[in-house]
C-alpha cells in the first residue's frame, strides 16, 4: 500500500478524495444506522449491510458475494465486533477488486510496442464520452505523446462539433466528416491520417445509440473490420464510458454495449456529483472488465487512471 502511496501524487489523491465525498458520506451514513445498537455482528446486522450496499448501488450479485465472506468470517470468530466491520468490508471490497485483476496503473500509459495504439470509444450519449475522450488527449499529450482524433459519431453534428472544441482546446489533430457519413470510413480516414503522421495514440469516437442492438453492433463490427485494413488486430482497446451517478442504470448499458462488441476497458464518469460510486465496485465485480479511469470533477486533469488501492483508500478513509 505504502508503494502506491508514493508514486500517487498527494494533490491527485485530494482530487480522488473529495470526488468520493458524497458517496462516502452516503455509504456510511447508512452503515452507522445498520449497526446502532449492535455490538457484535449478527444475522440482522448482515441483513442490514445487505440493504446499505445494494442502495449504494453496488449491486445485488456483488453485495451476495460480500455478504456471504462477511458471514463466513463470522461463522469462524462468533463474537466478530461492528466495530470491526469497517476494516472488514475493507478487506473483502479490495479482494473483490483484486480478483478482476484491475487498477494497478497509476500513470496514463499505452504498450510501447503498439503504433499507433488505437483506442475506440463506445457509451450512449449524455455519459460524458466526448469529454472523457477529451482528456484522455490531453493526458496522453502531456506524456509526450502525439494523439489524432477521429469524429466516427456522425449521427449527431453536436457530437462532431464537440470533439472539435476539445481537439481545439488539446490541440491536437481532428478527422473528420460531414454529419450523416459513414462512421467507419471515418475509422479509415483517421487511421491512415494517425500512420501518415506518424502518431502514438489514435482515439475513436463513435455513436452512443442503442435503440438497435442490432444496428449497433453491425455498426461497430464494420468499424473494426475497416481500421483492420489500415493497422490489423485494431482497436487495441474498446473503452466503454459510463455515468456513475445513473447507478443501476450504468449496469444495464454495460450489459447492452458488451452483448453488442468486445468492451476491453471501463470509465466512469461524474463521481464526484452523485453518492453511487459503490457502483465502481460492482461493474469491476460482475463484468469482469478492468475499470481503467474514473472521472472525479470537471477539471481537464479530473479524469484520472483507477487504481483501486487508491480508491478503497479514499472510500474508507
Amino acid at each position: 500500500m505504502s508503494f502506491f502511496k508514493k508514486i500517487f501524487s498527494s494533490e491527485k489523491k485530494e482530487t480522488l478524495d473529495k470526488g468520493l465525498e458524497k458517496t462516502k458520506t452516503s455509504f456510511f451514513g447508512k452503515l452507522s444506522k445498520a449497526v446502532a445498537g449492535k455490538s457484535k455482528v449478527d444475522d440482522e446486522v448482515l441483513d442490514n449491510l445487505e440493504e446499505v450496499l445494494v442502495t449504494s448501488d453496488v449491486g445485488v450479485e456483488t453485495t451476495l458475494k460480500v455478504i456471504d465472506r462477511i458471514e463466513a468470517r463470522v461463522s469462524k470468530d462468533k463474537y466478530l465486533g461492528t466495530a470491526e466491520l469497517n476494516q472488514i468490508l475493507r478487506d473483502e471490497i479490495a479482494g473483490l477488486l483484486s480478483e478482476t485483476n484491475i487498477g494497478e496503473a497509476t500513470e496514463f500509459t499505452i504498450p510501447s510496442e503498439k503504433k499507433p495504439y488505437v483506442i475506440m470509444v463506445v457509451g450512449v450519449n449524455g455519459v460524458g464520452k466526448t469529454t472523457t475522450i477529451g482528456k484522455l488527449a490531453y493526458q496522453f499529450k502531456k506524456q509526450g505523446l502525439k494523439v489524432v482524433l477521429g469524429a466516427a459519431d456522425t449521427f449527431r453534428a453536436a457530437a462532431i462539433d464537440q470533439l472539435q472544441v476539445w481537439a481545439d482546446r488539446v490541440d491536437v489533430p481532428i478527422v473528420k466528416q460531414n454529419m450523416g457519413s459513414d462512421p467507419a470510413s471515418v475509422a479509415f480516414d483517421t487511421l491512415q491520417s494517425a500512420v501518415n503522421q506518424n502518431a502514438d495514440v489514435v482515439i475513436i469516437d463513435t455513436a452512443g445509440r442503442l435503440h438497435n442492438k442490432v444496428n449497433l453492433m453491425n455498426e461497430l463490427t464494420k468499424v473494426k473490420r475497416v481500421m483492420q485494413k489500415v493497422v490489423p488486430d485494431t482497436p487495441n482497446d474498446v473503452l466503454l464510458v459510463l455515468d456513475g451517478s445513473t447507478g443501476q442504470n450504468a449496469f444495464e448499458q454495460a450489459k447492452q454495449f458488451t452483448a453488442a462488441t468486445e468492451v476491453t476497458s471501463l470509465a466512469v464518469t461524474k463521481l464526484d456529483g452523485t453518492a453511487k460510486g459503490g457502483v465502481v465496485i460492482g461493474i469491476s465485480d460482475q463484468f469482469k472488465i478492468p475499470v481503467k479511469y474514473i472521472g472525479v470533477g470537471e477539471g481537464i486533469e479530473d479524469l484520472q487512471v483507477f487504481n483501486k488501492h487508491e480508491f478503497v483508500d479514499s472510500f474508507f478513509k
